[in-house]
């Protein structure tokens, strides 16, 4: 009994040793693995958002209202598939009156599309941001985990 054990923990240990485990052959994949995939570039628009006129840490009510429909608009031009990433930054104590704020990332084609995006947020058109929009060159199939596909049917339009 002794010997059968021994050569089971051998056996087992190996396995582990080696990060496979003992597996019939008829069990193991005759898949070729496919190629990996080859890194690519491409163009993409990021918004930076600075603390613009308007801008108070004061929560008014008008500064509520304005902070809910930043954050619909973040919602609804993610669910329609325009806007890739948002966040804001961490400035710190003290920061300067027009500090940066948070990005927006863009897949759209043009310029001018991003930045008629950034033109639909509720903060912007009340003056607590100001928005500079520029092009940015970064990896193709930019994404997160967690990160929901666009929803067919969603009007990207407020």
């Amino acid at each position: 009994m002794r010997p059968l054990l021994l050569s089971i923990l051998l056996a087992s240990s190996i396995g582990c040793a080696t990060g496979t485990a003992a597996q019939p052959a008829a069990a193991q994949s005759t898949q070729p693995e496919s190629p990996p995939k080859k890194f690519q570039m491409r163009t993409y628009y990021m918004a930076f958002l600075r603390r613009g006129p308007a801008w108070s840490a004061e929560r008014t009510p008008e500064a509520v209202a304005a902070s809910e429909g930043h954050m619909a608009n973040i919602q609804r031009l993610a669910a329609c598939g325009k806007l890739l990433i948002a966040g804001p930054f961490d400035v710190g104590a003290n920061p300067p009156s027009d500090a940066l704020a948070g990005i927006f990332i863009f897949d759209v084609p043009t310029l001018e599309e991003a930045v008629a995006l950034t033109q639909t947020d509720p903060a912007v058109k009340a003056g607590r941001f100001t928005i500079e929009v520029m092009p940015w060159y970064g990896p193709a199939g930019l994404t997160y985990d967690g990160h929901e596909p666009s929803k067919p049917g969603v009007r990207c339009e407020p």
